[in-house]
């Protein structure tokens, strides 16, 4: 079975890659993001989709020399000594080349796909009747505004678009990150960057996620998730620009442990009273004080003034327990189960919505959660996470007295510790709940097999009264068939109205 399910994945990863290459622009983007989901996706799902990070098929040189040339407005030999034959990237935006010059650097040539913006245009075009139809059929739209999220996708992933963009971008993160041990940012070449060229200084190194190179040079998972996953806090939990398109194919590392970034064509900004919430929820979940994280939602705007916040801090306390016992690891647990419906049903039934400035914010998380489960499977994030917090309450308490600060780092951090006795209560508990579930399940069942009977019974009614029409028509008895025809209707009506009950009832089961 595990292996049919492997098969099965494989060969949907392969069709979308096929599509994907095919159609190119968002397409090739969203296959980017699903071949980062090592938490969630099969390995054989990501090893067909991985090489849509950086190994599109390359356009022929001799269009991306007259990219480079019409940028340029003069032959490229006369910037650069020689450039490589053969890309050494290529994504869904542009081909990177190896290229050295004129004083001997190495170089890497970023060169923009020629008609690609025509195809992202187009494809922003097609996604703009997706959302008409999502916000006419669907929740999706009241619980998002979508003309909004639209908004901020054209001008996030239009940006990449300009080299121009990029450029600044990176050289702000260069200045960000440059009293930051073991993390580099490449230097920046603005006199040869255009809107669709950009040069940068070439640096050696492979993926992240190259595991045998991680063993070729003796540098440990565990700490290289670690440090991955606090390099992305400090941009995701403070004021100020974000990499909102953390792959692997855009975090490169070098053969002495340090960490390259490269690629900010797609960025996203965080605001201060945002970067503060999210600090408080994240705060939350370490302290497992979910009141608080709940605070920080509606802060943030997630919720509406009438959502159920105690419900919502009890489905949030679940989600962490769930989260630490490793069960989502086995798919067909029931404590996975139970936890999919409550979510469902809170989705279905609670005020919560998606703002659209945190798109951009949650893909980034996705993603970067993504590659720290590629590197290291084992990965805790939430242990990881616990020392940078730590941090933040002390420095947040500096400007209090010493006994107030002390007795709130003190309280919070063996908060955990007395909840103990409260979730040893709750495993007992489990056999109870266990037990109500599984009633409330039998009592629905029954329900559902009442409705076929129903239906059944009305569809045999029906059919007497349908053969009754066929005999008035055929007879030229109007009368006959007129009534027959009434009784029909009636009772397809009722067979549709059982039907959709059927059909609802086994869904919310």
């Amino acid at each position: 079975m595990e292996k049919k399910w492997d098969d099965l994945a494989a060969k949907q990863a392969r069709e979308y890659k096929k599509t994907a290459l095919k159609l190119e622009g968002l397409m090739i983007k969203l296959g980017q993001f699903l071949s980062t989901r090592a938490d969630i996706m099969p390995k054989s799902f990501l090893a067909e989709l991985e090489g849509l990070t950086d190994r599109v098929p390359a356009v022929p040189w001799e269009k991306a020399r007259r990219v480079i040339e019409e940028e340029w407005n003069t032959d490229y030999s006369t910037i650069l000594q020689r450039v490589s034959a053969e890309p050494a990237a290529s994504a869904s935006i542009g081909d990177v080349y190896k290229g050295w010059l004129h004083n001997g650097d190495a170089v890497a040539i970023k060169v923009q796909r020629p008609g690609i913006e025509s195809i992202i245009r187009t494809d922003f075009k097609a996604m703009r009747i997706v959302i008409w139809l999502a916000k006419q059929f669907t929740s999706i739209g009241k619980q998002m505004d979508l003309v909004s999220l639209y908004h901020e996708m054209t001008k996030v992933i239009g940006d990449e678009l300009n080299f121009k963009k990029e450029l600044a971008n990176g050289v702000s993160f260069s200045e960000r990150f440059s009293q930051t041990d073991g993390v580099e940012v490449p230097f920046y070449h603005s006199d040869y960057t255009t809107h669709r060229v950009l040069v940068m200084e070439w640096i050696e190194g492979a993926k992240i996620t190259d595991q045998p190179f991680l063993e070729r040079h003796n540098i440990n998972p565990k700490k290289l998730a670690s440090r991955i996953l606090n390099l992305f806090i400090q941009q995701l939990l403070n004021e100020g620009m974000f990499h909102a398109d953390p792959h692997s194919g855009n975090i490169l590392l070098k053969s002495d442990g340090t960490i390259v970034l490269i690629d900010f064509g797609m960025v996203g900004m965080i605001s201060q009273k945002d970067a503060d919430a999210v600090q408080q929820a994240v705060e939350g979940i370490i302290f497992e004080d979910y009141e608080q994280v709940v605070k920080a939602l509606e802060s943030m705007k997630f919720l509406l003034p009438h959502a159920d916040k105690e419900l919502l801090a009890e489905i949030i306390e679940r989600l962490v327990v769930f989260y630490k016992s490793n069960e989502w690891k086995n798919g067909d647990s029931l404590l996975m189960e139970q936890l999919l419906n409550d979510m469902q049903d809170i989705v279905r039934k609670q005020p919560i919505q998606l703002p659209t400035e945190f798109a951009f914010f949650g893909r980034a998380i996705s993603i970067f959660t993504g590659v720290i489960y590629s590197i290291y499977t084992e990965a805790d994030l939430i242990e990881m996470a616990r020392p940078t917090v730590l941090n933040w309450v002390k420095s947040r308490n500096e400007d209090e007295s010493f006994s107030d600060s002390a007795f709130e780092y003190i309280r919070r951090y063996f908060q955990p510790l007395l909840s103990y006795p409260i979730k040893i209560q709750e495993v007992l508990d489990e056999p109870r709940r266990y037990r109500r579930m599984q009633q409330e399940n039998d009592r629905k069942a029954l329900a559902l097999q009442d409705l076929v009977t129903k239906r059944r019974d009305t569809a045999f009614l029906t059919a007497i009264p349908l053969l009754t029409l066929h005999a008035g028509v055929w007879f030229a008895e109007w009368w006959i068939a007129a009534g027959a025809a009434f009784l029909v209707l009636l009772g397809g009506l009722r067979y549709r109205g059982l039907s959709n009950k059927i059909l609802n009832e086994r869904n919310h089961i």
